[in-house]
């Protein structure tokens, strides 16, 4: 059963967008099969096998999602993020505010899925 402090650590040293693919890697490589990161106050939930979940503590002020999507505009500061130009509080500003309520990593099929409030899929990408 992996840890929270575990997953801190791999975060520490991986969890940047240049890095991402080694990021799940090491997170698949200590049991997590995926997590569920929030927009609105940014915990995140890590899942492993038999039911296992760690959770942390909220990373900023909340925010409020959007009732309705707009993917132009979540593209467009995902670009950004991807550039690394955007930090992680004004990403999820921004992403809040396209309608993004969470994304889920699949550390098994190394994709990331981001989902609206009425959980449609906006994008589903390989990492």
């Amino acid at each position: 059963m992996f840890t929270l402090e575990q997953v801190d650590e791999i975060h520490e040293r991986l969890g940047k967008a240049s890095t991402l693919g080694a990021f799940l890697e090491a997170l698949r490589e200590i049991g997590v099969v995926a997590s569920d990161s929030y927009v609105t106050d940014g915990h995140t939930t890590y899942f492993g096998a038999d039911g296992h979940e760690v959770s942390t503590s909220p990373a900023h002020e909340v925010f409020e999602v959007a009732a309705s999507s707009d993917k132009d505009a979540f593209l467009a500061e995902l670009k950004r993020v991807e550039e690394e130009s955007a930090g992680y509080v004004e990403m999820s500003r921004a992403f809040a505010a396209a309608g993004v309520e969470k994304w889920t990593f699949d550390t098994q099929a190394l994709t990331i899925t981001y989902y609206d409030r009425a959980g449609s899929a906006l994008l589903a990408e390989p990492v």
